[in-house]
């Protein structure tokens, strides 16, 4: 299989995205300048995919990566606590892409063990409090088979994304309750050894990409 089709984010046209609410924030992927980081940051979880049979997104949203995915993967699971699940299927079942989506909590996993041959989580885990970030990792270890990993990536605290954030109308301290280092900590906790991937911004990183595997 050849992993580098993979790392450039496949996107539908705006309009085919069937997104849960207006806080989706898959408008952004199609903005100029801002655009192409929403992108980047997805491109570099998506490189850090193995392949395998089966994958599991959490928080999948409007389903931006199922395209990608679909290359490297025989089934696409995906939770999320809000998405609109017949919706998003539908779209993609139109596609020829079948998908097997459902409503929950990743604190309580509603999946076997050993199951998946990855987890990802794409600007997720900081949404999640310090205290409840070990249970969380625990669930995506579990349902991982031996030797699958976890790819997850989370934004790099700063002023001024902060600020730009707030410039778009979202305050990110009412959203964001983890930092990049915190995910990092209970990540290491949980699985030991892993790795790291930042992308850069003028003034220092801005995004960070951790994978890990279930040894």
């Amino acid at each position: 299989m050849d992993h580098s089709r993979a790392r450039r984010l496949k996107l539908l046209p705006y309009s085919g995205y069937a997104w849960a609410d207006c806080s989706d924030p898959v408008r952004y992927y199609y903005w100029p300048i801002l655009g192409a980081m929403y992108r980047r940051r997805v491109e570099l979880c998506l490189a850090q995919l193995r392949g395998g049979e089966r994958i599991l997104e959490v928080g999948f949203g409007s389903g931006v990566t199922f395209l990608n995915l679909r290359e490297q993967y025989r089934e696409i699971h995906g939770i999320d606590l809000t998405a609109s699940v017949e919706t998003v299927k539908a779209a993609f079942d139109a596609l020829g892409i079948p998908t097997h989506l459902r409503n929950g909590d990743m604190l309580d996993m509603p999946y076997p063990d050993d199951w998946f041959d990855a987890v990802l989580l794409i600007s997720i885990l900081e949404h999640l409090k310090p205290e409840q970030m070990i249970t969380a990792l625990r669930g995506i270890r579990r349902v991982l088979k031996p030797g699958g990993q976890m790819v997850y990536g989370v934004p790099v605290e700063r002023r001024l994304m902060a600020l730009a954030f707030r410039l778009l109308g979202y305050n990110i301290r009412k959203h964001h309750f983890s930092t990049e280092r915190q995910v990092w900590a209970a990540a290491i906790s949980v699985f030991g050894q892993g790795s790291l991937v930042q992308m850069a911004g003028v003034f220092g990183p801005v995004y960070q990409v951790g994978h890990f595997v279930k040894l």
